[in-house]
């Protein structure tokens, strides 16, 4: 059970809980999966469709049906030999509302709170208005006019007996220091209640909270019970909610007594003292460094693993951690000791632990974590490479350019976004960052001249040249490949630094781990580490909205490489170099996670697959592309800034038009054209507001949102489009199988290389969803149940491959062989296979090899690629009569043997070459297994 065989990832929420897994249970069992891989199972904000807003880390959330509904599931996987790993969030909680206690208590108690190292928050800012205090940004207007339009409210919680402020679903707990002052203005009815109060608070850390909620308890009760002091509470709360200078005067005077600053949501990115998710408002980030807040996080989580309910973990985003080398060894260590105490009945082995972590090109995960492996974008963004031709990089580089005027060069376009990012979405983090090399600056002599300001301007350029998310850089210093990155990061930004300011940049990178912090004295070592922490927490989410949420956005050569994980400026990936990264991932990290469908992924497995194709047909699609643009000329609104939506806007859609038109979608079908249009224009308003070009999510611009809207109803409107809307089916027809052809690969490639294949909610049939949302709208599993178990030969499937039970058999069949062989799969070698012939281009091989109890198994994996020219029209097949001489060459020491393709059921004999026209009679895809005693 451990490492897993196969993954199935299912996203909970309150429309499908456990229960509704534990129903799919023998689906996925017969199906072939080893292990259920859900989202974040623990209380999450009501309503919540991804988990990821934790309010509670220490229960099951109800609504996905608590600890109850887990147990009942794991019973039930438990009887199907399978096993559990769930999402965990480390990084972050959802704070805001009044669902959070620890948020709530924090609120509360201020920098005395019990959660006050929990949150990452900066008490000791330079600006005055915050010191000690949380900024929180929640109101919907500017402070002013919240408190002169009577939004801003007190209110008294009879059951609790305790004051908060409220504004919509927000609540702000009145700090215990405020309540003497407050109820002394209730005048003698509740004069006794502020002495008590008053002196509640000024008992000793260890039992003021106790007594101050003794007091409150007691006042709870009198004021349910009525009379006086009820009478004078209620006078109290209408004073404050008076319509008048006087009524909004106290409230602000009170609220400036607090605990937090309430402010504009606006005022966040500018002003902000703790750290987010991104720039997430409503997620606060946690020191899950500090030993309090990790118990906080992980008590229940570990109570869940030692009783076997669950078997390993995926950590969502890892790089948002102070330390994650260190958070994940601490993780291994504690679940490793609790294995001992797992009951007979949980399967046997080490947890399994995976990282959310994006690897720029070139970067390798780091051994030292204790880590199985990535989550998987490593694998999506090189089995995506390999599907492109690189041929056409030049041509569709040159047709964007052409098209829309932007650049064709990704990684000017990344740059551009990374200058610009810092200062507009996250200018509080990065002024956190600068102000912590600041201190370290000022705590020597030697620098202490350096500037603030000088300061932000060599951080800025840092930023703008860092080629990966993170350093993890910690008081040992920095790693050898860290040293490696942060050289090359020092050696792009200095041309880009004023002369004088370059010496800062080398001090700046030796403050960064460059010198090891340990070396030096006690409260250099504390400032050091602090702006180590604060540098290496600001490059991730920089890298994060800069590149997969601005530019990926802007930059359209070929949407198919805007994914996550991937770099769009590295267009293609040779054979021989995915072979070296299968190989080196079976060496370093044999039971990483393989994905190519995310619930955050930006386009469908199934739908880049297709879109793929245009690197083999740029001829072509230039032309076609071209024409369109004449064709639907007419369809814009002509402004004084130009047509809209502009060239780069409309190009990226004929690319979302061409790749997301479902199989199975008739030029009839109006409805169906319907439906494609709506889940298209969810994409668009995304899209351009991720881009931030001409609207944004700070700054919308309904007018340009408006008319792109315009534009994709006009285009796909049967009756204003006709020519258009033919065009483009005859487009997709002529490319869908061979876009079959691309999907099948990928398939098979994850389901047999290195690593632990995982399958996405729903894609076992085509997968043509676009971003979030819909990527996690509901599956029709009945539907796919009764695909899998109703007999079909291969070649009906072939025949009848858009409705993708083509892609149903293939998994079920390759999952059944890693169910059968889990060994080969598990730790068997990979070998790369040669390919002769006039097609040898058009075909990728290698193969698994183990050797066990006495036997040896081998599987050799041939699939076709590149198959735009040579497909078929209507099948995913390639016409033998195109293989002619092409063949995969056995290696010397099988080559008497014989073959069962497992895809199709085929016997081939014992050759020194296996030709292809053999190999993928009636198929483009090869399993091939044999078994024989070893020498």
């Amino acid at each position: 059970m451990s490492p897993p065989r196969a993954t199935v990832r299912l996203q909970l929420h309150k429309a499908f809980t456990f229960e509704h897994a534990q129903t799919q249970v023998p689906y996925f069992a017969r199906l072939g999966v080893s292990h259920l891989y859900l989202s974040p199972i623990m209380v999450a904000r009501a309503g919540s469709n991804h988990g990821y807003d934790v309010v509670d880390h220490g229960a099951v959330n109800p609504e996905l049906g608590g600890e109850a509904g887990l147990i009942a599931l794991v019973e039930e996987l438990r009887q199907h030999g399978m096993g559990l790993i769930v999402d965990i969030v480390p990084n972050h909680m959802a704070v805001g509302g009044a669902d959070n206690r620890a948020w709530l208590d924090l609120l509360e108690w201020g920098r005395d709170s019990r959660f006050a190292r929990v949150f990452d928050i900066d008490w000791d800012v330079h600006d005055p208005a915050l010191r000690n205090r949380v900024h929180a940004p929640f109101l919907g207007k500017p402070y002013g006019e919240a408190l002169q339009d009577g939004e801003i409210q007190l209110c008294f919680d009879q059951q609790q007996g305790r004051f908060h402020f409220a504004y919509y679903e927000h609540q702000f707990p009145l700090a215990p220091s405020s309540y003497a002052s407050l109820i002394r203005l209730a005048g003698e009815p509740l004069s006794d209640y502020s002495r008590r109060f008053r002196e509640a608070v000024s008992q000793a850390r260890s039992t003021r909270g106790d007594q101050f909620s003794a007091v409150c308890s007691e006042l709870a009760a009198e004021i349910r019970a009525g009379g006086a002091v009820a009478a004078a509470l209620t006078a109290l709360l209408s004073r404050f909610a008076e319509n008048s200078d006087d009524g909004r005067n106290l409230l602000h005077h009170l609220l400036e007594r607090q605990n937090y600053r309430l402010a504009w949501w606006r005022t966040a990115s500018d002003e902000i003292n703790w750290r987010r998710f991104f720039d997430v408002i409503n997620l606060a980030g946690i020191r899950v460094e500090e030993p309090a807040a990790f118990e906080v996080v992980h008590a229940t989580l570990f109570r869940l693993y030692a009783e076997g309910l669950i078997d390993g973990v995926r950590i969502d985003h890892i790089d948002g951690l102070a330390d994650p080398r260190t958070y994940c060894r601490r993780l291994r260590q504690r679940l490793s000791k609790l294995t001992r105490e797992r009951p007979a009945t949980a399967p046997k082995g080490s947890p399994y632990i995976i990282v959310e972590k994006i690897l720029a090109p070139g970067e390798r995960l780091a051994p030292d974590w204790d880590v199985d492996g990535t989550t998987g974008y490593a694998f999506m963004n090189e089995v995506g490479a390999l599907l492109h031709d690189p041929a056409g990089e030049e041509p569709l580089t040159e047709l964007w350019t052409a098209f829309s005027g932007r650049h064709g060069d990704f990684e000017a376009e990344e740059k551009a976004a990374r200058r610009r990012i810092p200062q507009e979405l996250l200018a509080a983090d990065f002024n956190a960052c600068a102000h912590a090399l600041h201190r370290v600056a000022r705590s020597d002599p030697a620098t202490r001249d350096w500037s603030l300001f000088a300061i932000r301007r060599v951080l800025t350029e840092l930023l703008v040249q860092f080629p990966v998310y993170r350093t993890y850089a910690d008081a040992r210093g920095r790693s050898e490949a860290d040293e490696q990155i942060m050289q090359q990061t020092v050696a792009a930004a200095s041309p880009h630094c004023h002369p004088v300011e370059r010496p800062l940049l080398e001090a700046i990178s030796r403050w960064l781990g460059g010198e090891p912090p340990k070396q030096v004295p006690p409260r250099a070592r504390r400032a050091r580490l602090r702006a180590i922490a604060r540098f290496q927490q600001l490059s991730s989410p920089v890298a994060a909205k800069s590149v997969e949420d601005t530019a990926f956005y802007r930059y359209g050569v070929l949407l198919s490489r805007n994914e996550v994980g991937a770099s769009p400026g590295r267009f293609s990936m040779t054979a021989n170099e995915f072979h070296e990264q299968c190989r080196s991932r079976g060496e370093r990290f044999p039971h990483a996670m393989l994905a190519t469908a995310t619930h955050d992924h930006k386009r469908g497995e199934d739908l880049r697959a297709r879109l793929a194709l245009l690197s083999e047909l740029p001829v072509r699609w230039a032309e076609t592309v071209q024409h369109w643009r004449q064709l639907n000329a007419g369809h814009k609104r002509h402004t004084t800034d130009g047509d809209w939506p502009d060239a780069a806007d409309e190009y990226m859609l004929y690319q979302m038009l061409v790749a997301a038109w479902p199989p199975q979608l008739a030029l009839e079908d109006a409805s169906a054209i319907g439906e494609l249009r709506d889940r298209l224009a969810g994409w668009q308003i995304k899209a351009l507001r991720e881009a931030k070009r001409h609207s944004s999510w700070l700054e919308n611009n309904p007018l340009y949102e408006q008319a792109a809207a315009d534009f994709l109803a006009a285009v796909l409107d049967p009756a204003r489009s006709r020519l258009f809307l033919t065009e483009l089916y005859q487009f997709v027809q002529s490319i869908a199988a061979a876009g079959a052809v691309n999907s099948l690969t990928q398939t098979a490639i994850r389901l047999t290389t290195t690593g632990v294949p995982d399958l996405y909610q729903g894609t076992e049939l085509w997968d043509f969803s676009l971003v979030d949302p819909d990527n996690r709208r509901p599956v029709d599993y009945a539907l796919r149940h009764q695909a899998l178990i109703t007999g079909a030969a291969w070649s009906e499937l072939v025949q009848n491959w858009r409705d993708g039970r083509i892609k149903l058999r293939l998994i079920a069949t390759l999952l059944e062989l890693r169910q059968r062989h889990p060994e080969i799969f598990a730790s068997g070698k990979y070998l790369p296979l040669t390919v002769e012939g006039a097609a040898a281009d058009h075909i990728f091989a290698y193969a698994r090899q183990v050797e066990q109890g006495g036997k040896q198994t081998v599987v050799i994996v041939a699939a076709v690629r590149f198959p735009g020219h040579i497909t078929e029209p209507d099948r995913p097949v390639v016409p033998a009569s195109h293989w002619r001489d092409t063949k995969v060459v056995v290696p010397a020491a099988l080559q008497q043997k014989g073959w069962i393709n497992v895809v199709t059921g085929a016997e081939l004999g014992a050759a020194a070459a296996l030709a292809a026209d053999q190999l993928f009679s009636d198929t483009t895809v090869a399993v091939l297994e044999t078994t024989f005693a070893a020498a």
